[in-house]
């Protein structure tokens, strides 16, 4: 047992959800409801309440247990709301757990809340040394580390400014900068890589992976599947604060993108729940083949049709629908919208659209896909939660005896284009006319 550096056991919190109150309590009230709240304390069994909970009670976790060596790299993954947070806030001492037992052996460095412990009074110089205090790093530690910390950074050449005067992005590039130049030997990691911009989170993903390089063990939290594969050998699925799956990355992450994905081959939101912005929201997406029918199932050399259906709520001549196709293993095909190559954009005024895009056949390679979309302008973008739609290419196109695609079914990559081929003799001695 000495090689493992996080066990839980039969591990589950519950949370109280918050009540509308119509007035302030009196004396009396903060009375009984203080001797009222013991009396439940009293008589809660957690064998029996989960079985019948209190109307205003939620279970965030319920029965995890688990048991992480040292070294190893361990992705969470799951819906909002699965317990990701929540069980990484107890891991980090933050909450503590209704029921059952964690055991961490180690020093803990925790990025759950990035810039946690900032004065806005304070200038950066000022807040990074009360920062690295906050994280367990001494005077010593924070001096020798100081100047890498800025560098990580880049905002040197705004280190004495009240930190109150800087942008969210000046913000959280400054105090994930401190927080990842701790040395702990457990590292707790929330979502980090979904702040800054993309060059930042890059970098944040390259500072993680050296991190993971140097041994320490590390629980990484994000919705970001490629991060996820890519850092982690390991990779835990919760589901509705419980563990769903337990295994390889790449097992894992398909499964829940797959599980997550309607397979239908259309979907819509209701106007409540669409996903929008301010000028504009989504309001269906489906996939049609070259037959006009909506389906999953495509040849690998027919086109493919994503149509969305979106609605216009404010004029914007920089309204932009996107689409990303992506592998469920978390990988990334391509991305892009509908404007032109200088970024142009059709103005619309308010109403109901239907855009379609094609995905060209003779271009993806033999296998399963993940379709994204979303909708919005430079002041907000509409994102689904999770993926939208799953297609699946494949070699049914039986036309010809040869089938180009056919070669590539064993060949690693995502797509397998139908390139264009010259052939011409090299030597000197070769005909004029060939």
């Amino acid at each position: 047992m000495n090689d493992v550096a996080v066990r839980t056991e039969n591990l589950g919190k519950l949370y109280r959800i918050g009540e509308h109150k119509g007035r302030y309590n009196t004396l009396r009230d903060t009375i009984e409801n203080t001797l009222s709240a013991a009396l439940r304390r009293l008589r809660y069994n957690p064998e029996t309440s989960n079985l019948n909970p209190q109307p205003n009670h939620i279970w965030a976790l319920k029965g995890v247990s688990l048991g992480i060596k040292r070294g190893e790299v361990v992705g969470i993954i799951g819906r909002n709301g699965a317990g990701k947070t929540t069980l990484l806030k107890i891991l980090s001492r933050i909450t503590e757990p209704t029921e059952g037992w964690a055991e961490i052996r180690g020093r803990v460095g925790s990025l759950l809340e990035v810039g946690t412990g900032f004065h806005p009074e304070l200038t950066g110089r000022e807040n990074t040394y009360l920062n690295g205090a906050i994280l367990g790093m001494k005077k010593v530690e924070v001096d020798r580390k100081f100047d890498e910390i800025v560098a990580f950074s880049e905002i040197e050449k705004f280190i004495d400014t009240p930190v109150k005067r800087y942008s969210s992005g000046m913000y959280v590039r400054l105090a994930f900068a401190v927080a990842a130049h701790l040395q702990p030997e457990i590292l707790l990691v929330d979502e980090v890589l979904a702040v800054g911009d993309a060059a930042f989170q890059k970098k944040c993903l390259g500072k993680m992976g050296d991190v993971a390089g140097e041994g320490r063990t590390i629980l990484f939290v994000s919705h970001q599947m490629g991060a996820v594969g890519q850092l982690c050998q390991r990779t835990i699925l919760l589901d509705d604060g419980t563990i769903k799956k337990d295994g390889h990355s790449k097992d894992v992450i398909a499964s829940y993108l797959m599980e997550s994905t309607p397979q239908s081959g259309t979907v819509e939101w209701k106007r409540e729940a669409a996903p929008k912005c301010n000028e504009a929201m989504l309001l269906g997406v489906k996939t049609v083949n070259s037959a006009g029918r909506v389906t999953t199932h495509f040849s690998s050399t027919e086109n493919i049709s994503v149509e969305i259906t979106y609605e216009v709520l404010k004029y914007d001549r920089l309204l932009t629908i996107w689409i990303r196709l992506s592998t469920p293993e978390g990988v990334d095909v391509f991305a892009g919208h509908n404007g032109d190559i200088w970024g142009n954009l059709d103005a619309r005024p308010k109403g109901v659209y239907k855009t379609r895009c094609i995905i060209p056949g003779n271009l993806l390679n033999i296998g399963k896909y993940i379709i994204n979309v979303a909708v919005g302008t430079t002041a907000g973008v509409g994102i689904p939660s999770g993926p939208v739609l799953f297609i699946e290419v494949s070699n049914t196109d039986k036309s010809s005896h040869y089938d180009y695609n056919y070669t590539f079914q064993y060949v690693r990559g995502v797509v397998s284009p139908k390139l264009d081929w010259e052939i011409q003799r090299a030597d000197q001695d070769a005909p004029s006319n060939l």
